[in-house]
């Protein structure tokens, strides 16, 4: 293949082409093996176009093949070669995601995008008076809590005005929720948006879920704009927010804006850039008026802020960089490019500021985020090819190569399960099959609609680079789909372990359908939440990243199953074992009129040494027990283990050794046999100084360097033992072995210590002797449920 500039069209699509071109009529072109759909027959003029079209066709087909090696394929390359309309349409489509930590102000945000975008006709607040709620928050329990559990997606189009002509740019959005205990709703989001919008408090600045979301967003490549709400709060301060980005977030990031007036006096902004005043006027804030004139009072600062950004640009930007050199002024087309360059390079953040409740200076940050942040052509997105052991390939947001997208949401819906899907490659179109990379079933596409919130709308076709949802097709949650002609598989999202469990039961036993239906679409939902049933308490386990999570899902399970549920800690592992040698000769007598039963066993129980599996060992001699029977008796052993005398749960680390017995010719069977063994083990073992053991479980704690005090106090109330500890620049792991009983309840603490910023992680270690009040405490309890057992 020649390199016409980077790409040309193949030789051999070249020559059969050339070959058809001789006839003189509208022909008939039947494109050679290297397109993209083999042997389809198009009827085209003969004129230019046809010419054009032809060679379109060659270089998306040459970028599929190119596309196998990702380093040779430059992402400058696939933009040169994309149809001049698709150029036109993908350089106007944003997929963005709002983030912050809780209460910042993202739902607020995204209400006014919607309102000025024309999408909503009226504003509605997050904890309004009116009790509508924001649009966005579309579940009565985040209408209620004032908060958002699930996050929600929309598309709007934003009339921007560039050179005197207004230009429409169409934005798909997800608002997702600042809770900790939602962050795979932050995570799912990010994996398949191209850039962000990451929200501040002018008061708080950088906050610890702030920080998560960072990591989020470097975990994925995702470029952001930072936009520091609540200029109208008292004490606000932006410029501490755009330090903190810089230092703690360690982005690069200048202000972009500088406020006019403060506080409760936050009238609007200066633009940085064109160096001209921007107001928000009008009922809403709908109206923007722009003034040349800038406020005598601001133009010193604007002047001081305008350098900062030029050198923090000087920084990250080449052609910056030799323009400060040269002590020359970039122009505002200059400042522009080297900002959307360093933004969408991951090097720089620029900064806006405003207040979504006081409807201010919402605009410019829109007309930021079309400015800015990159267009779905400007992405790098990899898949594995499954045919080609897996090799990473690069995926190119043309609509005419075959379709790739990826599943990262589901939702239950009135019509069924609602499927999520972002559209990397190709298209998609309605009544299209498609296949599941994971499965290899082949689905028809029955209906593709756009989200509003909760709201939808009917669509016959998605374009590459788009985001939509489809109804009608089974699938998990990361799933990726293709048209079939390529084995493309994509990287899933990374998912948190959970940190906290309960145990859970519905309070009626009528209820156990609804109760396994909700738990069944509850996991396919959320990746974070776990259901699992343990095998000694037969109890149902869920587990979740908060409290405020297993809240959520149980409220919801009383709202929208009517299924009202009992919670409590889940029963705790624990296990017996003996620490002395007992021996034991015991004989079981019963006659009752006919056969009766009659067994003696003789010998001794004793601990293995090592707290592992239980052993019966047979050292009868002289055939004093036959064969058969002592078969019986290893069973009554096991029997016995699996169910403790002190507190009823499995015994371990237990040795019973059987050397001598009598049989009697008609009473002896193996029931009596397997009866006798279980009443010996339970006389010897309580006379052999059992212990009850708790597991101990292997636990990481990760944190700022600053809580390292904090947490070691916590881990010394829970008598754990530190094995370990890594000290880094900012962060700090402790290594420990604590007990599972005392760690309910530790995920709360830990983030509470560290101001949410503490990770915990526990794989179970090992079991060791229960502390002896603990062991008296357990046994009473066992003894009392026994007795009231006894008494029913």
């Amino acid at each position: 293949m020649r390199s016409h500039g980077a790409l040309s069209v193949p030789r051999q699509l070249s020559r059969s082409l050339r070959a058809t071109y001789t006839s003189p009529k509208p022909c008939t072109v039947r494109w050679a093996s290297t397109s993209l759909r083999p042997f389809q027959t198009h009827q085209l003029p003969l004129d230019r176009r046809w010419q054009q079209r032809r060679g379109q066709a060659g270089a998306a087909a040459a970028v599929l093949e190119q596309a196998a090696a990702p380093d040779d394929l430059a992402q400058e390359t696939i933009i040169d070669n994309l149809a001049p309309e698709e150029a036109q349409r993908l350089s106007r489509v944003r997929n963005i995601g709002i983030a912050a930590h809780i209460d910042s102000g993202k739902t607020t945000v995204t209400e006014r995008i919607l309102y000025y975008t024309g999408r909503i006709k009226s504003i509605h607040e997050v904890r309004g008076k009116d009790a509508v709620g924001a649009k966005m928050d579309s579940m009565d329990l985040e209408r209620e809590k004032g908060i958002t559990i699930q996050s929600a997606a929309t598309y709007c189009d934003w009339i921007k005005k560039e050179n005197g002509k207004d230009e429409k740019y169409h934005i798909n959005l997800i608002d997702t929720p600042g809770h900790i205990d939602f962050t795979i709703e932050v995570e799912r989001a990010l994996r398949v948006l191209d850039g962000a919008v990451m929200v501040l408090c002018a008061v708080s600045g950088v906050q610890s879920q702030t920080i998560t979301v960072d990591r989020q967003m470097k975990r994925y490549n995702v470029p952001r704009i930072s936009f520091v709400n609540k200029m109208d709060r008292a004490g606000a301060n932006p410029f501490k927010a755009v330090d903190q980005i810089s230092h703690k977030l360690r982005v690069p990031a200048a202000a972009m804006q500088v406020p006019i007036g403060v506080e409760d006096q936050f009238k609007g902004v200066v633009d940085l850039v064109d160096m001209k005043a921007i107001y928000s006027e009008g009922l809403k804030g709908e109206t923007i008026r722009i003034a040349d004139e800038i406020p005598p009072d601001v133009q010193p600062l604007a002047e001081e802020k305008r350098k900062k950004l030029i050198e923090t640009l000087a920084d990250v930007d080449d052609e910056i960089a030799e323009i400060f050199l040269d002590e020359r002024t970039p122009t505002v087309e200059q400042i522009k490019a080297a900002v959307r360059r360093a933004t969408i390079s991951l090097k720089f953040t620029p900064v806006f500021m405003g207040s979504a409740l006081a409807d201010k200076s919402v605009q410019p940050m829109l007309d930021g985020v079309c400015d800015y942040l990159p267009n779905p052509s400007e992405v790098e997105n990899l898949a594995l090819d499954q045919r080609r052991k897996e090799a990473p390939v690069k995926l190119v947001s043309y609509n005419s190569l075959p379709f790739v997208g990826l599943a990262f949401k589901l939702e239950e819906s009135n019509f069924g399960q609602l499927t999520y899907i972002r559209v990397y490659q190709g298209s998609l179109k309605k009544g299209n099959y498609i296949f599941n990379a994971r499965t290899n079933k082949k689905v028809k596409v029955p209906r593709i609609v756009r989200m509003h919130s909760n709201e939808m709308e009917d669509t016959p076709e998605i374009g590459a680079g788009e985001i939509c949802a489809v109804f009608g097709i089974d699938c998990a949650s990361g799933d990726t789909f293709t048209d079939g002609a390529l084995g493309y598989s994509m990287t899933s999202m990374f998912v948190p372990e959970p940190v906290i469990s309960l145990s859970i039961k519905p309070k009626d036993n009528k209820d156990l359908p609804n109760f396994s239906k909700a738990m069944a679409r509850f996991q396919r939902e959320d990746p974070t939440f776990r259901v699992h049933v343990d095998n000694e308490s037969q109890e149902t386990i869920i587990s979740g990243m908060g409290e405020l999570h297993l809240d959520i899902y149980v409220e919801r399970m009383r709202r929208e199953y009517r299924v009202a549920c009992e919670t409590g800690q889940p029963q705790v592992a624990w296990r017996e074992t003996l620490t002395e040698k007992v021996p034991f000769d015991h004989t079981l007598k019963k006659q009752t009129g006919g056969a009766g039963d009659f067994a003696r066993v003789v010998g001794w129980l004793e601990p293995t040494g090592a707290l592992e599996k239980n052993q019966f060992e047979n050292e009868v001699t002289g055939g004093a027990i036959s064969e058969k029977f002592i078969f019986a008796c290893d069973k009554g052993f096991q029997l016995s283990c699996n169910k403790g005398p002190l507190v009823g749960h499995k015994v371990l680390g237990t040795r019973m050794v059987i050397n001598d017995g009598a049989t009697h010719m008609t009473d002896s069977s193996e029931m009596a046999f397997k009866t006798a063994t279980q009443q010996a083990f339970r006389k010897a073992f309580g006379q052999g100084r059992p212990q009850i053991l708790e597991p101990l479980m292997k636990t990481t704690i990760t944190a700022p360097t600053e809580f390292q005090g904090a947490i070691v106090g916590l881990l010394n109330k829970r008598n754990a033992v530190i094995n370990d500890t890594d000290i880094g620049p900012e962060d700090f792991t402790v290594y420990a072995d604590c007990s599972l009983n005392s760690m309910f309840g530790f995920s709360t603490q830990l983030r509470a210590a560290t101001q949410g910023k503490g990770e915990f992680g526990m794989e179970f270690s090992h079991y060791s002797p229960a502390p002896m009040q603990l062991q008296k405490e357990l046994v009473a309890k066992h003894e009392k449920m026994m007795a009231d057992k006894n008494k029913k």
